[in-house]
């Protein structure tokens, strides 16, 4: 069991620190970019089932490079129930190890693994997921 990585950082609502949401279990996910298709249907499939989350005793947050102004017009155009946190600066993907080597076309670049962390109330990482299935995310977390 490895405890999750403190960060603190700027978000759709204000400053985040994951530290000041012990007690509460949080889905942390990782996503490349704001309003690209595969994100999109990520963040929509969390939204469509955020009722379902939250009974299960959970808090969603979406972390990826863009800014905040950004996440604004995405949560905006999507009506997103839940936080986007601004990691402008890839510091809390290096934490996570979610900044990593990707190819595509054959050109080598540096990019966001689409992972997600469920974080129990202690703070400590329960589960990672690598695979994501952006439009059966919330199956692959509550396991239904």
């Amino acid at each position: 069991m490895i405890n999750a990585p403190n960060f603190k950082l700027p978000s759709t609502s204000g400053t985040f620190k994951l530290s000041d949401y012990l007690g509460k279990n949080i889905i942390l996910y990782f996503y490349p970019r704001d309003n690209t298709p595969g994100c999109t249907a990520q963040a929509c499939n969390l939204r469509d089932n955020y009722k379902q989350l939250q009974d299960n005793g959970y808090i969603v947050l979406g972390v990826s490079s863009d800014s905040v102004k950004s996440h604004d017009r995405f949560i905006k155009k999507h009506d997103l129930p839940f936080d986007l946190i601004a990691d402008e600066d890839k510091s809390i993907h290096k934490l996570y190890g979610t900044w990593i080597e990707k190819k595509m076309y054959g050109k080598v670049y540096m990019g966001t693994a689409r992972w997600t962390f469920i974080i129990d109330e202690n703070g400590v990482i329960k589960e990672i997921i690598e695979k994501v299935k952006t439009k059966e995310h919330t199956q692959q977390i509550i396991g239904e």
